[in-house]
């Protein structure tokens, strides 16, 4: 059965992707997005298998995707944390950016 984390964990993750990392949230969704095109992406959710992005084309066409987290199931808080920087040093990989340092 899939990891469902409480509300309080979700609406602080959610806001600190969606208000510190609003360019990390558009680089992921570009680099595994099947959409082309992605100018905006806004994190909307996530559970122990995938995060969840709703993004905007250059068409202004909208999609949710998911993206399943590069180190398999996750259970606890601390781990989104790790899959979200794995998946941005993935995106970084895929795209040709350079990755920022993580703290």
């Amino acid at each position: 059965m899939t990891a469902v984390f409480d509300d309080s964990v979700l609406q602080a993750v959610l806001r600190h992707m969606n208000s510190d990392h609003t360019g990390d949230n558009v680089l992921i969704a570009r680099a595994f997005s099947p959409i082309p095109d992605v100018i905006a992406a806004t994190m909307t959710t996530f559970d122990g298998e995938a995060g969840q992005w709703h993004v905007v084309t250059a068409e202004a066409g909208e999609e949710v995707i998911r993206i399943p987290w590069p180190g398999g199931t996750i259970t606890e808080r601390a781990e989104v944390r790790r899959e979200i920087v794995a998946l941005y040093d993935a995106a970084c990989a895929r795209l040709g950016v350079e990755p920022r340092p993580h703290s």
